[in-house]
């Protein structure tokens, strides 16, 4: 397998929104990133994934793209975002943006001008139907609740829009749009920045026809939708778009299995460096988003190994459990209450040592947890507010949908950054744009930096040992004892060097049993104070992670 800077890479997620502001407006800018640049250095990750920053109405928090070339007033300006983009560049520091492309605001020109007359020049830009009988033109369902098309009625068409109404659907098929998008591709790249991850990227081939989905686990309609039959001419031709840049390209693929997005990832044939997957963040969910079932733990487990095995020595795997569409990781997969500190630690142990880049979302490294904002006039994402109005016409219990959404909101990650335990956490001198979590207080960057101990400087350590070892990066997996089915554990190897990794993912103190090795293991990192020694036989207490290395 090759050397690549993203494979060394560890990406730290900025929601601009909520990281840091500086003008007191309640709203995270571009100003604050830059201001925040030095802690971002000392943390120690070389490169920053920064969500939409480009002009939008925000119906979906920027994913509504009105103006690919130009800033969000909001954010700040196009020369904030350059000075961004120098000072993180003199930094040592990398920087890639969200390219979102499979669909646009209802806002942005080509849909205000493509809306105007069913004869317009830029009609064919979007994908538009007469409808059947005078109903929608098939049973596809939106991403965010209710069918996936909406009637204008200046025109008395239906538009596709497979997120919000006020997101229609790009039309892949017509090559002008591609060579619009490809414009977009190189306008930014010129501007000096590192590559894209690319929003849901694998939704822009539809099946010709629109035939009706089935009803299933997953989104009506999305064998249609999902990995369409043009989907690898079309991420050919973005792959070509980057052709003279060293760019990293991070492909966001839903309703993708994966044998699928192998295929997109593999590194003499396929056409993206690493796929953002949805598997384990889906098997504690049964119909939707908001329909939470218990977490099985071996089932986690087989997942993640799944993906190791499959992708080792072909492709390379992006590495996440939280980010800005899912709840805190800390409060999902681990005890964010009698176990807060240990299983963040854990957590951060198990990404940062498997094989592939790992993906920390703001506010992961202090161990942030979810909120539960006690009225659904807190929350402000538009998933989870169409949610509680489907439910609610449904009649369903307002208090039950209530818990559901505490457990599940995209909203869960999106809270203010929390930096000190002062007014607004130090994020704002305004009130914030969303409600930050009243555990600013405990769980803050100021009391982190001078506690050893602290998840804070737990992650430093982590990537500091991942930047300084080869085997962290490029080391060969074996999962070791899957028939434990609370402790996950496994062995990197790479040159001669091998890690031997153990975590207990519960609340109980476990037995373990480990290969007998005729070498001895040294203790390189560990969640407690007094980590073991290296035993093929031993106890790890609850939430454990030990990390042993040696030859």
């Amino acid at each position: 397998m090759e050397k690549a800077w993203w494979k060394e890479a560890v990406v730290y997620q900025i929601y601009c929104r909520s990281f840091m502001d500086t003008n007191g407006d309640g709203i995270g800018d571009i100003a604050g990133i830059i201001e925040r640049l030095d802690y971002l250095k000392n943390l120690g990750i070389d490169t920053i994934w920064l969500n939409p920053v480009y002009r939008s109405p925000n119906d979906d928090n920027g994913y509504d793209i009105s103006d690919y070339r130009n800033i969000m007033e909001d954010f700040g300006t196009m020369e904030d975002f350059e000075k961004l983009l120098q000072k993180a560049h003199a930094m040592g520091i990398r920087l890639i943006m969200d390219l979102v492309v499979n669909h646009t605001s209802d806002e942005h020109p080509w849909f205000i001008e493509s809306r105007s007359a069913v004869d317009s020049p830029k009609r064919d830009y979007y994908i538009w139907h007469p409808g059947k009988n005078g109903i929608i033109p098939n049973n596809w369902n939106s991403f965010f609740e209710g069918p996936a098309w909406e009637l204008d009625d200046a025109t008395g068409e239906y538009y596709l829009h497979l997120f919000t109404r006020k997101q229609p659907d790009l039309n892949w098929d017509n090559p002008e749009v591609r060579r619009e998008v490809r414009e977009i591709i190189e306008f930014w790249m010129k501007k000096g920045i590192d590559g894209f991850r690319m929003d849901v990227i694998n939704l822009i081939s539809k099946t010709p026809g629109l035939p009706d989905g089935r009803d299933m686990k997953d989104i009506r309609g999305h064998e249609f939708f999902a990995n369409g039959p043009e989907i690898d001419t079309y991420l050919k031709w973005v792959q070509e778009s980057f052709e003279g840049y060293d760019a990293m390209t991070v492909g966001e693929t839903v309703c993708a299995d994966l044998d699928t997005v192998s295929r997109y990832v593999d590194e003499e044939s396929g056409f993206l460096n690493m796929a953002i997957n949805f598997e384990h963040v889906t098997i504690d969910r049964n119909l939707g988003p908001f329909d939470e079932i218990p977490l099985e733990m071996p089932r986690l487990k087989r997942c993640l190994s799944s993906w190791q095995e499959k992708l080792d020595g072909q492709g390379w795997n992006c590495l996440y459990m939280s980010n800005h569409d899912q709840p805190r990781q800390v409060s999902r997969y681990g005890n964010d209450s009698v176990y807060h500190k240990e299983s963040a630690k854990l957590l951060a142990t198990l990404l940062h040592t498997l094989q592939g880049t790992p993906f920390i979302m703001q506010g992961e490294e202090l161990g942030m947890t979810n909120v539960a904002y006690d009225s659904i006039h807190d929350y402000r994402d538009i998933a989870t507010l169409n949610y509680y109005r489907e439910c609610i016409n449904n009649g369903d219990n307002p208090e039950d949908i209530l818990k559901r959404i505490n457990r599940c909101s995209r909203d869960n990650a999106r809270t203010p950054m929390q930096w000190t335990g002062g007014i607004n956490a130090g994020f704002s001198t305004g009130t914030p744009w969303i409600a930050l979590n009243p555990n600013y207080t405990q769980i803050n960057a100021e009391v982190q930096e001078s506690d050893p101990d602290s998840i804070l400087n737990y992650y430093r350590n982590l990537i500091s040992l991942r930047h300084n070892n080869p085997v962290i990066v490029y080391g060969s997996f074996t999962e070791l004892n899957p028939q434990q089915p609370q402790v996950y554990s496994y062995q990197r190897a790479y040159k001669g060097r091998l890690l031997m990794v153990a975590l207990n993912m519960s609340d109980r103190t476990l037995e373990i049993q480990l290969p007998g090795l005729d070498k001895k293991q040294e203790i390189l990192i560990g969640n407690y104070a007094d980590s073991p020694e290296y035993s093929p036989k031993m106890h790890l207490r609850p939430w454990e992670a030990s990390v042993w290395i040696g030859s």
